[in-house]
């Protein structure tokens, strides 16, 4: 079943048309990767997905309906990092996820138990008492990763996860994700790391192209 389908998508920026023809798809289960050079449109794509910005054309379909950030049931669907994550100066690394996962309707003991087991998924459990600012800028990236994996989502999309990630950092991600994938979750992220792409066994979006349309190719 396609859980997240792009067609004939365009973007303008400024009343200049920036993306266009902008079409894939991607199965309950399956990764898609997001390439091309900085400015080539990667985040806006993902943004989109996300409902934060529109397409001047075309259209996005996630389970089937339109991407609406203010429907409920889509927020709960899709969980996104998008830049940056406005941490707290005065929450600890736990007790932020612990306010995530409640936020999404868990019990006090529900919401620590997921904190718990994400840190440690991360290997962050010894640093849960740490505030973000106190960690290292891969540390960071982790800590990031983690709000988004510690509420429900069927589609995750990640704008360059790899980014401040050492190379065991990186496997580790790449492990997390392909069993988010094996799950049945979607994964939609763009990247750099052709060795992310691979391992994910994901599918190419390429939006390099310098006629400004992509093309989908398989895994």
């Amino acid at each position: 079943m396609v859980a997240v389908l792009v067609e004939d998508a365009s973007f303008n920026r400024g009343g200049v048309l920036v993306l266009a023809g902008v079409t894939f798809n991607v199965a309950e289960g399956s990764a898609l990767c997001l390439t091309g050079a900085n400015g080539s449109g990667k985040t806006t794509v993902l943004r989109a997905l996300s409902g934060v910005v529109q397409p001047s054309a075309g259209r996005i379909l996630v389970a089937g309906e339109p991407v609406d950030e203010r429907s409920p049931a889509f927020r709960r669907r899709l969980a996104a990092l998008v830049g940056s994550v406005p941490f707290s100066l005065t929450l600890t690394a736990r007790e932020h996820l612990i306010a995530v996962s409640s936020s999404w309707g868990s019990s006090v003991t529900d919401a620590k138990a997921t904190a718990d087991r994400v840190l440690s998924r991360l290997g962050l459990d010894q640093l849960a008492e740490r505030f973000p600012h106190e960690l290292s800028s891969g540390q960071f990236q982790l800590l990031s990763l983690a709000t988004v994996l510690a509420r429900p989502f069927e589609v995750l999309v990640l704008d360059e996860p790899e980014q401040r990630l050492d190379a065991n950092r990186r496997e580790l991600l790449a492990r997390i994700l392909s069993e988010e994938r094996e799950r049945g979750a979607v994964v939609v992220i763009a990247t750099h790391s052709q060795s992310l792409l691979d391992q994910l066994q994901a599918s190419e979006f390429d939006l390099g192209r310098q006629d400004g349309e992509g093309r989908q190719r398989a895994a």
